[in-house]
């Protein structure tokens, strides 16, 4: 397990994750322009047009993440390539039966906010692999601007790694927020020897 402090960019209003792909204006254009062509049933139409219309904004009600919404660029390419394969399938088929379309278009959806969620926790859980501070580039979700994550990762190999680790994350502490004071005194050097995982998120959580 591994403390995580996460830091980002965040915005007023959120519009999803997919829209900061390079490639999405041009292929949700195309989505849209043709979705007329897809059933036969033209109740079909407006339906599959309001799914890809607020295709952006609804992947962010559905993500339901407790962290902020900013996934890394390669993990971001992975997920657009695989949704528009999905698509570029669906809409290579000709007119299909009534109600067929847009269920595939929700389905395809669900995917991709399964994928999404997937990529960015998985990019949070991969600090366990590092002992201290670490930093990794990400995109926001929320407005598409470069941004980064910072977590300090427990992944140790020696009690020097973990004093190093945890004097690296004082100094951290101390320039962006000015907070060292006395109350921090769990977590100077005559007390890193014996310190614990567990005593170490409490000293942090209380202050």
């Amino acid at each position: 397990m591994a403390l995580l402090l996460c830091l980002g960019l965040t915005a007023a209003l959120a519009r999803g994750c997919l829209h900061c792909h390079g490639n999405f204006s041009e292929k949700f254009s195309f989505y849209r322009h043709h979705v007329n062509l897809k059933s036969w049933w033209v109740g079909d139409i407006p339906v599959s047009g309001s799914l890809l219309s607020d295709w952006s904004q609804d992947t962010m009600k559905e993500l339901h993440l407790a962290i902020p919404a900013e996934i890394t660029r390669e993990k971001l390419n992975q997920v657009a390539n695989a949704v528009y394969q999905k698509m570029d399938q669906l809409y290579q088929g000709k007119m299909y039966f009534p109600g067929y379309f847009p269920n595939e278009l929700r389905a395809i959806f669900r995917e991709q906010v399964h994928l999404i969620q997937n990529a960015i926790i998985e990019s949070r859980i991969d600090c366990q692999r590092h002992c201290g501070i670490f930093q990794y580039e990400t995109i926001s979700c929320t407005n598409c601007t470069d941004s980064h994550v910072v977590c300090f990762g427990y992944n140790c190999e020696s009690s020097a790694q973990w004093e190093t680790a945890v004097q690296g994350l004082l100094r951290y502490i101390n320039k962006w927020h000015n907070l060292m004071s006395p109350s921090f005194t769990c977590l100077e050097p005559p007390h890193l020897a014996n310190l614990t995982l567990e005593n170490a998120s409490e000293c942090l959580t209380q202050h």
